[in-house]
C-alpha cells in the first residue's frame, strides 16, 4: 500500500501545480507555474481515442501525450503483472482502500453473496463494451482526430478541475453514496463500476504472473479469502486466474503457512514480495523516461493557448 500511496501523493501534488496553471490561465495569478503532464491520467477517454489513432496510423496523441502515455503503462501492467495498475498504482484505489479500512475498523463491512456478486461484477464490463463500441467501432479515423483537436479536449483537464472544484448537487449526491458503499462494500467502485478495471483484467487473463496454492499446505483457516479485495476465494483454488485478481499480493502475505500461497510466473517465483513492488515502479520509470526522452510526455499546446481558453473552458460542449 505504501506505493500505491506514494502514486496518490505524486498525484495530489500534480493537481495541485495544475490548479496553480490554471489560476495563471485564468488570469487569477501572476506567478507562471508549468503544467504537470500527469493530470492527463485523468483523462481516459482522450487516451482511449489516442491509442486507436496511435494503432491506425501510428501518430501520438500531442494534445494529451501523457494520458496516452499512461493508458499504455497500465495496459503493459496487466499484460506482464496482472492488473497491478489497480493495485499498486491507481489512486481511486487506495481511497478506496483507506475506505475499505475505515469501513473495517467501523465493522461495517459486508461480503456480497455470491448470486449478487457475478451480476454487480458484469456492470464495469457493461460500461467497458459500450465505450468499446463507441470508439472501436463507431467513430472512424475523421471523428476521432475532430475529437482529438477539438477545443473540448484541449480544455478537459480545465472543465475536469472545475468539475471538482465546482461540484453540481447531484455530482455530490454521487459521489457521497459511492463513499458510503465503499465503507460497507470493499472497493465498490474498482470492482463493479470501473471500465479501466475491466478492460486491465481481461489483460491480466494473458498475464504469466499468477497467484498460486499448494493444497498439501493449506490448512484453510481462511484468511486468505478473508483480505482478498477482489472477495476470489483463494482458498478453493489452486492458480488464480481470476480476471479481479490485482496482483496486490495481499493473500501471500497473509498467509501463516509458509510456501502455501506464492506470486510465480513460469520459472519464477516472486519472493520476497517488494520484487514486485520494484517491478512496477520500475516499469512505470521506463515508460515515463522513454516518454520524456522521445517527447511524449509533455503537451505541444504552447502555454498561451491554453491561456486563451481556459478562461471559457466550463461554457465549452462535448463536439
Amino acid at each position: 500500500m505504501a506505493v500505491q500511496a506514494a502514486f496518490a501523493l505524486i498525484c495530489v501534488i500534480a493537481g495541485f501545480e495544475f490548479y496553480r496553471f490554471y489560476q495563471w490561465a485564468v488570469g487569477r495569478s501572476e506567478t507562471y507555474v508549468g503544467r504537470p503532464a500527469a493530470v492527463e491520467g485523468f483523462l481516459p477517454i482522450s487516451a482511449l481515442l489516442g491509442l486507436k489513432r496511435l494503432v491506425l496510423t501510428g501518430k501520438w496523441d500531442e494534445i494529451h501525450p501523457a494520458g496516452l502515455t499512461i493508458l499504455l503503462f497500465a495496459i503493459a501492467t496487466a499484460l506482464l503483472l496482472r492488473k497491478a495498475f489497480c493495485g499498486w498504482v491507481c489512486p481511486v484505489g487506495f481511497a478506496s482502500n483507506l475506505l475499505a479500512g475505515l469501513g473495517s475498523a467501523l465493522k461495517l463491512e459486508l461480503r456480497m453473496p455470491r448470486w449478487l456478486n457475478y451480476p454487480l461484477l458484469s456492470l464495469k464490463y457493461l460500461l467497458l463494451a459500450f465505450f468499446s463500441y463507441i470508439i472501436l467501432w463507431r467513430m472512424d479515423m475523421g471523428s476521432i482526430e475532430a475529437f482529438l483537436y477539438s477545443e473540448y479536449n484541449t480544455v478537459a483537464d480545465a472543465k475536469m478541475l472545475i468539475f471538482f472544484l465546482q461540484p453540481a448537487a447531484l455530482t455530490i449526491e454521487v459521489l457521497a453514496v459511492l463513499v458510503l458503499l465503499s465503507l460497507f462494500i470493499r472497493n465498490f467502485w474498482c470492482r463493479y463500476l470501473c471500465p479501466y478495471g475491466a478492460l486491465l483484467g481481461l489483460g491480466a487473463l494473458i498475464s504469466p504472473l499468477q497467484v498460486k496454492r499448494n493444497a498439501a499446505r493449506c490448512i484453510q483457516c481462511g484468511k486468505c479469502d478473508k483480505i482478498c479485495p477482489a472477495a476470489i476465494r483463494v482458498s478453493q483454488n489452486g492458480t488464480i486466474r481470476h480476471p479481479e485478481c490485482i496482483g496486490c499480493a495481499e493473500c501471500v502475505e497473509v498467509c501463516p503457512k509458509k510456501d502455501c500461497l506464492s506470486l510465480e510466473a513460469p520459472k519464477l517465483a516472486i519472493s520476497p514480495l517488494y520484487i514486485f513492488a520494484l517491478a512496477v515502479v520500475g516499469l512505470f520509470v521506463i515508460f515515463w523516461v522513454t516518454a520524456v526522452f522521445t517527447g511524449h510526455w509533455h503537451t505541444q499546446v504552447p502555454p498561451e493557448i491554453f491561456r486563451s481558453l481556459y478562461p471559457s473552458a466550463g461554457a465549452v460542449v462535448h463536439p
